[in-house]
């Protein structure tokens, strides 16, 4: 439908429900910027309801006691530490993947975000930085909860909703004001939020022939520069957004090093590092041995979906080297469980 179309079709039920010429041109001013954005026109909570199919009330629950609407687990990372993810329940999430796919996704991000992108390979990272004299990579600390409401309600601001809506939507897309780690809109609106940081570095890059590109919270950039100088802008920029780098992991990688760059060897044939590869032998390893159930009670991995999760680390390693026998065997083998898993299950009649 086209605007021509929509605003006949609306201007006609609005006078039905008695609506003023004055109102219906309010409301049809408000439109025609969110149609000249590609985006659903939303004009109150109700409105929301309808078109994501739950109730208002609940969508009003949803944004007024926002942490009962999550599932807060932890995950180990590798240097020990804890990271918090909170899951949303599945029909908040619903919520969150209908604004993602009918809002957030009509927006463009910088091209040098490779991460969080619909059909962009993982390889599309990696293959800038190849046989370079020098690669540094950089980590942003805390990335998603940096990431405040106030900045996600002016993206959607941005596209022409009213601030009520625009604060609606926000709020359906953040936890105690912020990104929360889990949530399927999070990595997409990171994107678009750093967006004008990636602007300012990449130009900056550009310059000087530097290579940039960005997969989440990991800034790469390669090529011969002066890391010191470059180290300075980087951090400039990033700290005028309200962001941090975290310097334990700032690392500057030469030639007759191993150069990484989100744990894969890029100065190399491009594959996983070895721990992570080790890692996840081991894994299937014990899995053959003992069993699923057995290998993770014995490992204390409480993780419902520990199978799933495993067969993500697999596609990842054969996405950067889709020949790999032994990976590939293993992805076969946790299939064959997960489909054993699956039928094992009792069925319950009513």
């Amino acid at each position: 439908m086209d605007f021509t179309q929509y605003s006949f079709a609306f201007s006609k039920e609005a006078l039905k429900f008695g609506y003023t010429e004055q109102n219906i041109k309010r409301c049809l001013d408000y439109a025609v910027v969110l149609f000249s954005h590609d985006v659903p026109v939303i004009y109150n909570t109700s409105h929301l309801a309808q078109l994501v199919g739950y109730k208002k009330e609940y969508l009003k629950k949803a944004t007024l006691y926002t942490n009962s609407f999550y599932r807060n687990f932890e995950i180990v990372k590798k240097n020990g530490s804890k990271r918090l993810i909170s899951e949303p329940l599945p029909s908040l999430k619903e919520i969150q993947l209908w604004i993602l796919k009918n809002i957030l996704y009509k927006i463009p991000v910088s091209p040098v975000a490779k991460a969080y992108k619909p059909n962009v390979r993982i390889i599309e990272n990696l293959k800038f930085h190849r046989n370079q004299p020098k690669v540094l990579t950089l980590d942003l600390k805390n990335f998603f909860p940096s990431i405040k409401i106030n900045a996600i309600k002016n993206i959607f601001i941005d596209l022409g909703y009213s601030k009520f809506v625009s604060r609606l939507l926000a709020k359906l897309c953040t936890k105690e004001d912020a990104l929360p780690q889990g949530a399927p809109t999070s990595p997409y609106l990171s994107n678009l939020i750093f967006k004008k940081a990636d602007a300012l570095i990449f130009d900056f890059c550009k310059q000087r022939k530097i290579r940039y590109t960005r997969y989440a919270d990991d800034l790469c950039f390669s090529g011969d520069f002066n890391e010191e100088e470059l180290l300075e802008k980087v951090t400039d920029i990033v700290e005028d957004m309200n962001f941090s780098i975290n310097k334990s992991k700032t690392k500057l990688m030469l030639p007759n090093t191993r150069q990484t760059v989100i744990g894969i060897v890029v100065n190399e044939k491009p594959q996983v590092v070895f721990h992570k590869r080790n890692a996840l032998r081991q894994a299937v390893y014990y899995i053959k041995k003992f069993g699923l159930n057995e290998h993770q009670e014995c490992k204390g991995i409480l993780q419902n979906n520990y199978l799933e999760h495993l067969l993500g680390k697999i596609n990842f390693v054969l996405q950067i080297n889709p020949k790999d026998t032994e990976f590939r065997n293993y992805k076969d083998f946790l299939i064959d469980l997960k489909k054993k898993n699956e039928w094992s299950k009792p069925v319950f009649h009513h």
